[in-house]
């Protein structure tokens, strides 16, 4: 099963995309995809925080904020459940890793092919976004390729996904499908 869940910042997905993966895990393995590269003291802030959420849940961690098909030999493939946080850090990760900034299309289209792949090596895969096209403020072209980008992977995800979620507020609004 792929489950895509979005919302904005401090929305409350991330909350409920551990309370989905430990649910649809059931007795199985459970991994947590970190892809947040830690380059400041704000982003250890988010890591640690992240982590005191999950502790005492049975995520296994795994670091890894770009190429996540290399994540795949540290899973027992094919089986467990995945919990991908976020797709957002690991857009802007591919996108920006070098001074060359990857065009959108290239960076969407190796983005989808790897969730595709990853999909295929869980049992589960829950994959947390950001809606980050609702604030209508004027951006600069790298930012706007950039959310291009993020939104082509989304809209290629929801029509894939069994189930899309959208957190508000805390509270989780159905899109599509069902959970369980």
């Amino acid at each position: 099963m792929v489950v895509l869940i979005t919302g904005g910042s401090g929305s409350g997905k991330s909350a409920y995309a551990e309370k989905a993966a430990v649910s649809l895990a059931g007795k199985g393995t459970l991994y947590y995809l970190a892809t947040m590269k830690v380059s400041d003291g704000e982003s250890r802030k988010k890591v640690d925080r992240h982590r005191g959420l999950r502790a005492g849940k049975g995520f296994l961690t795994i670091e890894q904020p770009a190429d996540i098909l290399r994540a795949v030999p540290r899973m027992n493939r094919g089986k467990g459940t995945v919990l991908l946080e976020c797709l957002s850090n690991l857009a802007a990760n591919e996108m920006f890793a070098s001074k060359e900034i990857r065009c959108d299309k290239e960076a969407a289209d190796q983005l989808c092919a790897e969730l595709c792949s990853l999909a295929e090596h869980t049992e589960h895969l829950v994959i947390v976004t950001n809606n980050v096209f609702e604030d209508g403020v004027p951006y600069d072209e790298t930012t706007r390729a950039y959310m291009e980008a993020l939104g082509k992977v989304n809209a290629f995800l929801a029509a894939r996904a069994d189930a899309v979620t959208e957190v508000v507020v805390g509270i989780p609004v159905s899109i599509k499908g069902k959970l369980v």
